[in-house]
C-alpha cells in the first residue's frame, strides 16, 4: 500500500492526487481515550482533551479532501453509566472543542450538526451547541456531525413511536411505509448512509452506532488508540477503502 507523502504537518500540504474513489460519508467511533491516559499514568479526563486534538485534525484533513459527511461517535446513551467526574467532562467537551475551534471550522467552510437526544444534556452544553450550529449554518462543505447522547435502539424505538402517532393520526398509511420513509423518521434522515466506518483501539463492534444506517457500511479496525489516531492512519483507512468492491447483496459486474 502506497501511502501519501506528508510534506510537514500542515494539512493542507497532503498529496492526494492517488486517491480516485473517496467515500462520501465517514463514521468514526472514536475508541481508546480511557486506555490511552492509563497507559501514561493519566486520568482518563487526559484522553478525551487530548482526543479533541485528534478530532480537530481529522476534520480539517477531512474538509481539505472534500469528504461531504463526518460523523464522529462522541457520547453513547450508555455513557452514562461511567464515573461522575468522567460524565460531566464528557458534557463539557463539546463547549471547549466548539469554543477553541469555531473559527477553524468556519475558516474550513464546515458545517457542524449535531444527532442524538440533546434534552438530557446540561443547557450550557446545549447552548454551545446550538450557537455552533446557528453560527456554520450557511457553510457549504464538510459537514461535521457529531452524535451525542446518541444510540441506536434508542433511535429506532424513537421513530417507530412517531410512526405509531402518524397513522393514528392519519398523517401515515401503513402501506406507504417502506425502508426510505421509515429512514425519514431518523435522526440521520436528511444526510446519506456512511459509505466507511472506522473505529480504534482494536475493538470490533458497532457499540449501538447507527444500527439502521450502518447495513451496507464497509468496515475498517486499527489498534490505534484515538488520542495517537493522525492523518496518516486515516488515510491507511481510505486507500483500502478504495479497494473494497461494494455490492449492495448483488454481484461483481
Amino acid at each position: 500500500m502506497k501511502l501519501p507523502f506528508f510534506k510537514n504537518e500542515k494539512t493542507k500540504d497532503i498529496k492526494t492526487a492517488q486517491l480516485v474513489n473517496l467515500p462520501n460519508h465517514v463514521a468514526v467511533i472514536m475508541d481508546g481515550n480511557g486506555r490511552w491516559a492509563q497507559k501514561r499514568g493519566l486520568p482518563r479526563i487526559a484522553g478525551h482533551k487530548e482526543g479533541m486534538n485528534t478530532v480537530r485534525e481529522i476534520t480539517k484533513v477531512a474538509a481539505q479532501l472534500k469528504i461531504k459527511i463526518l460523523t464522529l461517535y462522541a457520547f453513547s446513551t450508555e455513557n452514562w453509566k461511567r464515573p461522575p467526574a468522567e460524565v460531566e467532562y464528557l458534557m463539557k467537551i463539546p463547549k471547549l472543542f466548539l469554543n477553541n475551534y469555531l473559527p477553524e471550522l468556519m475558516e474550513n467552510n464546515v458545517k457542524v450538526s449535531v444527532i442524538g437526544d440533546l434534552k438530557q444534556i446540561p443547557p450550557i452544553t446545549q447552548k454551545a451547541v446550538e450557537h455552533a450550529i446557528n453560527k456554520t449554518k450557511d457553510n457549504d462543505g464538510l459537514l461535521l456531525n457529531f452524535a451525542f447522547n446518541y444510540g441506536g435502539r434508542n433511535e429506532i424505538i424513537r421513530a417507530i413511536k412517531q410512526i405509531v402517532s402518524d397513522i393514528n393520526g392519519d398523517r401515515l398509511s401503513l402501506d406507504s411505509l417502506d425502508e426510505q420513509h421509515f429512514s425519514k423518521y431518523l435522526y440521520t434522515n436528511n444526510i446519506s448512509d456512511p459509505d466507511l466506518l472506522i473505529r480504534t483501539s482494536g475493538e470490533q463492534r458497532l457499540s449501538n452506532f447507527l444500527l439502521w444506517q450502518l447495513a451496507y457500511t464497509e468496515f475498517w479496525f486499527t489498534d490505534v488508540l484515538w488520542p495517537d489516531f493522525n492523518k496518516t492512519v486515516f488515510m491507511q483507512a481510505l486507500y483500502d477503502y478504495e479497494k473494497r468492491t461494494r455490492r449492495y447483496g448483488g454481484i461483481s459486474k
